[in-house]
């Protein structure tokens, strides 16, 4: 009798492979786009002077005037880039031009690799310090003897952690923009999750999701509706009773999508769309330094634990009062680090070998970020940016009303891609659009709206944005997440358009 041979599964590709498929993507794209560039306006605060630096490379300098911003057509106080509020150079209107090709070729396709790492050298050593730090602690066996007294105090009422971590999460995206810094939550929540008897997925939809649906009704994030409103020409209370209004409802809207998920899972937990690797997770996340060992929650343990939770309302507040970026957050983590490696009673090795072994489980997750900068470095020095911007601004001039309100977060959204930056894509595209608004006899406090809905729809998705980073950190692969997220990508752009048909028939 013939013996079946089974054929090994197929698996959708790793983040690496999706995302050097992409670069050379870009690289073809620098071939077949238009190169060309808008002028460029930065303050200089050396000489407090204004620099013009037109599509040709030529210099220019102004006097820092609202008289010189008006002369050309920036409706932007000049308070704002003297305070640094502004603080990366920003496209002028109707100063865009075609340029000669700038094509890349293959051999740009390691240099941009490295060159993104290079760019992106502070949040990866912020990941490897945060490794480190988990690293160490998990070594005291203080999540181990945390985790014990969890799954006892939450038998019964599981589902009250999720919602309160994406109550938390979705808070955080709304007011301080809560996105890179919020990798640093999974290696410390998810074993968390795991306990409670959830997935791998539920682990991302309560950080990254939650966050995320924040983020995207940002209501005083500094990050994006801020600075974008600044860029916009007013004030960032405009528009901000639909922003609050949409926040609580997509923040409610995630937790009843994760509702739905988790008692799906309880009940079946094949249902799960990451079930075939819960095994392998499982062993990653709740691998015990003690196995077999019932660890006491001794004062020792208490406190470490305490000194690690504390880091992270800790970075929270840096981030959103003290003006720290991720230098000042791994340096606050390192130091945390090395008062539990002094109180831990662990010997001198035992304590480096802890924080290096844990650094070196997120190296992967530190490649993943030079490699998803490299494409964006590729598609700007192939200036096929701000030609990318400059038709997108032709689609929506001349529509009219809620026409052109909903276009504009179809554009955002496309935009998303191409920029994933939320500060970097506001400074970039809010002088060219939101005079578009003027047109239309609809206030700029719409298009403000159009830019957060839709450009964080896309990011929801991107693989140049955070979602890979993320992804690999937990080893899920993309298809699976695309299949849970699509519901709820489809909710911020039906309800975003919604809600923006809104503000402009309410006028």
């Amino acid at each position: 009798m013939a013996v079946a041979i089974q054929k090994p599964a197929m698996r959708f590709p790793t983040a690496f492979t999706i995302l050097f498929a992409i670069l050379l993507l870009a690289i073809g794209l620098t071939w077949l786009i238009p190169a060309g560039a808008y002028s460029k306006l930065a303050y200089l605060p050396d000489s407090h002077v204004l620099q013009i630096t037109n599509p040709r490379g030529a210099v220019s300098t102004a006097p820092a005037t609202q008289e010189a911003l008006g002369r050309l057509n920036i409706n932007i106080a000049i308070d704002k880039f003297v305070d640094g509020t502004i603080r990366k150079p920003i496209a002028i209107p109707g100063t865009y031009e075609r340029l000669p090709q700038h094509p890349k070729g293959l051999g740009d396709v390691t240099v941009s690799m490295v060159k993104g790492t290079i760019e992106g050298a502070d949040i990866i050593v912020f990941i490897l310090v945060l490794g480190g730090l988990i690293g160490v602690v998990n070594r005291t066996g203080s999540f181990d003897a945390g985790l014990v007294v969890l799954a006892q105090k939450t038998r019964g009422k599981e589902f009250l952690f999720v919602a309160l971590v994406c109550l938390v999460m979705t808070i955080g995206g709304t007011t301080c923009g809560l996105e890179e810094e919020a990798v640093a939550f999974y290696p410390v929540l998810v074993p968390l999750f795991l306990a409670l008897g959830y997935d791998s997925i539920v682990c991302v939809g309560a950080i990254f999701l939650a966050a995320s649906m924040g983020t995207t009704f940002s209501t005083i994030n500094p990050f994006s509706v801020v600075i974008a409103s600044n860029a916009a020409g007013i004030t960032f209370t405009d528009g901000i009773g639909y922003r609050v209004f949409g926040c609580v409802v997509g923040g409610l809207a995630v937790i009843a999508y994760l509702y739905w998920y988790c008692k799906r899972i309880k009940a079946d937990p094949s249902f799960s769309y990451t079930y075939e690797d819960r095994e392998a997770f499982r062993a990653r996340f709740l691998k015990s330094e003690h196995p077999g060992e019932v660890v006491p929650f001794t004062l020792r343990r208490k406190l470490i634990l305490t000194l690690f939770v504390v880091a992270f309302p800790l970075m929270v507040w840096g981030v959103s009062a003290g003006g720290w970026w991720f230098p000042q957050m791994a340096a606050s983590f390192l130091a945390i680090a090395i008062i539990i490696i002094f109180i831990s009673g662990l010997s001198e090795k035992d304590a480096v070998d802890a924080f290096t072994h844990g650094a070196s489980e997120l190296v992967a997750v530190s490649l993943i970020i030079g490699l998803a900068r490299g494409i964006n470095l590729v598609m700007e020095q192939g200036m096929i940016s701000d030609t990318l911007l400059a038709y997108a601004s032709s689609l929506v001039a001349g529509m009219h009303g809620a026409v052109f309100a909903v276009g504009q977060m179809l554009v955002f959204c496309l935009l998303g891609f191409v920029v994933p930056s939320s500060s970097g894509l506001a400074v970039l595209s809010m002088p060219i659009m939101a005079p578009l608004a003027d047109t239309v006899h609809i206030p700029r406090s719409v298009v403000v709206s159009a830019y957060n809905w839709g450009q964080y729809a896309m990011l929801y998705l991107a693989p140049t944005g955070l979602v890979l980073v993320t992804l690999q950190m937990l080893g899920i692969p993309f298809n699976k997440w695309v299949r849970f997220v699509l519901p709820m990508v489809g909710f911020v752009l039906v309800f975003g358009g919604l809600m923006l048909v809104a503000q402009v028939m309410m006028l």
